[in-house]
């Protein structure tokens, strides 16, 4: 999952960034609001969004986002815990509320629990064809045998996942999947994707000539 994190304390920002990173997602880590500017229009699976930033309100940021039609996951990480507080916070489109200080462990688990509701799971698990996927253990399976995969490999099925039935645009895949590293690798997501069909069949990953991919819905 590629992740939005709008923090400004550098404490927290560093240590998020760096906890979620080694648990595979690709963070852009901003500081303030008006650093969010210069990644508008990049794609991404989650918003991690302070309530109080140095240059403004994230409420009233992500209330904004929400009036025009972004319906991208967000989880506001604040210190204010007042029972009113948590009731306007999720009433101006936040999905989630989690009161600083916390566990990134408890952060992660709240993410996991955004990507299977946005991919319309009662469970961590889905049924495709032959193939399982666990969004939760970062796991895939193809006749109950695990798939051994890389985290690049677990990346592009984890975002087509989330994608599932919709056709994703290679750029769009490509930014989801390896951030700005996308613009140094030509042919990065050619290989991973190739990887992926060799290892759970050739039938999953539909590609959409001129368009992009496609993961068929579950069955």
């Amino acid at each position: 999952m590629r992740l939005l994190l709008i923090e400004d304390d550098d404490i927290l920002g560093e240590g998020l960034r760096d906890y979620l990173g080694a648990e595979g997602y690709v963070v852009d880590w901003c500081r303030r609001l008006s650093d969010v500017d210069a990644l508008r229009g990049e794609p991404f699976d989650a918003l991690l969004v302070d309530w109080q930033l140095p240059d403004g309100s994230g409420l009233m940021w992500l209330k904004a986002l929400r009036a025009r039609g972004d319906t991208t996951p967000a989880l506001m990480l604040t210190a204010r815990d007042r029972l009113h507080q948590r009731i306007e916070g999720l009433d101006a489109g936040a999905d989630d509320y989690l009161v600083k200080p916390f566990a990134p462990e408890e952060l992660a688990a709240r993410l996991r629990a955004l990507s299977r509701r946005r991919a319309g799971a009662a469970g961590p698990r889905q049924q495709f064809g032959a193939v399982e996927v666990d969004l939760g253990a970062k796991a895939a399976w193809v006749d109950g045998k695990r798939a051994e995969l890389t985290a690049r490999e677990w990346a592009v099925l984890e975002a087509l996942v989330l994608r599932t039935g919709r056709i994703v645009p290679k750029t769009e895949l490509e930014r989801l999947v390896l951030g700005f590293e996308s613009e140094l690798a030509s042919n990065a997501l050619e290989v991973h994707v190739s990887a992926l069909r060799r290892k759970l069949g050739r039938d999953l990953i539909e590609t959409v000539r001129g368009l992009g991919y496609r993961l068929p819905g579950p069955t």
